[in-house]
């Protein structure tokens, strides 16, 4: 893969190449130790079965005549005995080591991985999360990277141990029978070549497997996210029929996968078993025609196995080293895609608020531009006010001066510099936005308040919630603003939610301020209340207020209407509302449809007052 974001499953062990080398070692070192006990035991065997110790090995015959026993059969015996079960305890201490170091390489491999997923995450560009589903950006980040975890931990040693076995064992088998060896080994060719057929079958069918998975995950997430739209709608069983053929599908493709692994499983245990039964049928013939010594057919016995098995294994070694690649594939997905471009050299300082469009022509699809030609400044410390029919561009101007969605042609200036040449950190800390959906996370009120200002004063968080008309609603939670609030905000009210929130950017205090119909589900009282507060700090920021009811913007100093990505109109209220055109228009609608709600009321309340004075005559 050329790109240079493409991890590999070589790349990825870079950093702990070494400790994998140690690991491989101790893999060494132990199989040095298990070859030795198949070698001692064929000694001893010989020994006992042909009494005579011309079959011993000389140097431990040497140390058994040594030890001046009355009998060196039994301090063979017993020197061999001691020196088997040493062997053993040195392989399997060099084992613990093998497992330690891959262990230790795979973790810190594993951490590193997660932690440039997610730092990749938060730096791609935001047209990535327009198509993106976040149940399958979960499913990557954790269940496959947790597939990685299990193949550097395990397997990648696992695969040196079948080659180091195999190389090793070899010389062993041909020095104790040329021709049994040959015997010996006639059949584990077809297990390396129905290994390799199975691997890439398997690889195949993990792909479809795993994507299953992240289709269900992803239905579950949204759900759960939306639990409470799926409720007022009545649609529990609709969605709980999706989620089960989903669920469905991944079951049957899982079991499809499992389906593979047992032929396999069979077929490769018949062909393991079948190995050793050609060793034992053909040694015993051997041991017959005088050829072969019992000890030496328990030798060959015992390294066959030590072969055979974990060639065996090297099916299920394979079948997580596809699923690895695949695992892979899919995280590099994540990692190959295209970051925001991150200026070396941030800006200091705080800006001005001085903002000018110019000439600007945007399309979050280049042919189909959202704004067209559209230019305007505004001096540091004005309000302007956003107005126009949805789709007019209006959010999407905010996202072109956040820097979040590049345009097309024109110029975005702060303070005089184009934004494409500025710290994409440092322009975003000099705006605060509201949204009309807020983002609150599931902490408590102060730590929610605290995102852009983490050391801010008691003192200064009190007044910006005093500002945002929220001050009072949580000293009424018996926690105050210690209380949590659940995920995404649910357990306040959208007003509420909209206040913190608001709250939260009035506590940044950044040189820009925008409101993205950020008061849209606050009562016609709050919302005064919150303008009136916003009106005295008038000066201390540039303020952008996105909103439709003509409350919210009428005193701002300049409203700029947009229809279909054009200005239409710009001035103040009073000249706007004079001329004809689309505001003076929203103006006569608005009006119209605030007398109807206050004749209606005012209905409502002598309908009441005459009900009253009939039950009072009565």
């Amino acid at each position: 893969m050329s790109n240079e974001n493409t991890y590999n499953l070589w790349r990825i062990t870079r950093g702990q190449r070494h400790r994998y080398a140690g690991a491989v070692l101790s893999m060494a070192l132990m199989n040095v130790f298990m070859f030795g006990s198949p070698l001692i035991g064929k000694y001893a065997i010989d020994l006992v079965v042909e009494r005579d110790l011309s079959y011993a090995q000389p140097g431990l015959l040497n140390l058994a005549l040594a030890l001046g026993g009355e009998s060196p059969y039994l301090d063979y015996l017993i020197i061999s005995s001691v020196l088997a079960v040493l062997a053993t305890v040195l392989a399997g201490l060099f084992l613990f080591f093998r497992g330690r170091l891959a262990a230790t390489a795979s973790e810190a491999i594993i951490r590193g991985l997660r932690e440039s997923l997610y730092r990749r995450m938060h730096n791609l560009r935001a047209a990535f999360y327009d198509t993106a589903d976040t149940g399958d950006l979960v499913q990557r980040a954790s269940s496959d990277v947790e597939t990685l975890r299990v193949f550097l931990s395990s397997d990648v040693v696992e695969i040196g141990r079948a080659v180091m076995l195999l190389l090793c064992v070899m010389p062993f088998l041909f020095y104790l029978n040329s021709t049994l060896a040959w015997l010996s080994i006639s059949l584990m060719p077809i297990l390396v070549v129905g290994a390799y057929i199975f691997f890439s079958k398997v690889k195949e069918v993990f792909q479809i497997t795993d994507e299953a998975e992240a289709e269900m995950t992803a239905t579950l997430q949204e759900n759960l996210t939306g639990i409470r739209v799926v409720r007022a709608f009545a649609r529990q069983g609709y969605e709980t029929e999706k989620f089960g053929t989903k669920n469905a599908a991944f079951r049957n493709h899982n079991y499809r996968l499992i389906r593979l692994m047992g032929y396999y499983w069979g077929i490769s245990d018949f062909f393991a078993m079948g190995q050793v039964g050609i060793v034992l049928i053909m040694g015993g013939r051997f041991i017959m025609a005088g050829t072969l010594t019992v000890g030496e057919l328990f030798a060959f016995m015992t390294y066959v196995s030590m072969v055979i098995w974990p060639l065996r294994q090297l099916g299920r070694v394979l079948t997580d080293t596809g699923k690895a690649v695949v695992s892979m594939g899919r995280v590099n997905e994540i990692l190959d895609a295209p970051e925001e471009s991150t200026e070396r050299v941030p800006q200091s300082g705080r800006a001005r608020g001085e903002i000018l469009f110019d000439h600007l022509t945007f399309g979050y699809d280049p042919d189909k531009p959202v704004l067209k030609d559209l230019s305007v400044h505004i001096r540091p410390g004005e309000t302007l006010a956003l107005v126009g029919p949805p789709g007019s561009g209006k959010s999407s101007l905010i996202r072109v001066l956040l820097r979040m969605y590049p345009y097309q042609s024109g110029r975005v200036l702060l303070d005089g510099h184009v934004v494409t040449e500025l710290n994409r950190h440092w322009l975003r800390a000099q705006i605060g936005v509201v949204l009309q959906d807020p983002f609150l996370y599931s902490r408590s009120i102060r730590e929610n308040l605290k995102v852009g200002r983490p050391n801010a004063p008691d003192a200064d968080i009190i007044e910006a919630c005093r500002d945002a008309a929220i001050h009072a609603s949580i000293e009424r939670f018996p926690d105050g603003f210690e209380a949590m609030v659940g995920e995404r905000g649910v357990t306040l009210s959208g007003g509420q939610r909209q206040r913190v929130a608001l709250a939260r950017a009035l506590l940044k205090d950044p040189p820009v301020l925008v409101l993205d119909d950020s008061l849209s589900a606050v009562d016609t009282g709050t919302e005064r209340q919150i303008l009136e507060a916003l009106a005295h700090r008038k000066g201390r920021q540039t303020t952008l207020i996105i909103a439709h009811r003509l409350s919210s913007v009428m005193h701002a100093d300049r409203i700029l209407v947009l229809d279909q990505g054009r200005m239409v109109q710009l001035g103040d209220h009073r000249t706007l509302s004079a001329e004809d055109g689309p505001y003076r228009r929203l103006c006569e609608i608005q009006g119209a449809l605030d007398a109807s709600i206050r004749a209606d009321m005012a209905g409502g309340e002598a309908t009441a007052h005459r009900k009253g004075e009939r039950h009072g005559s009565l």
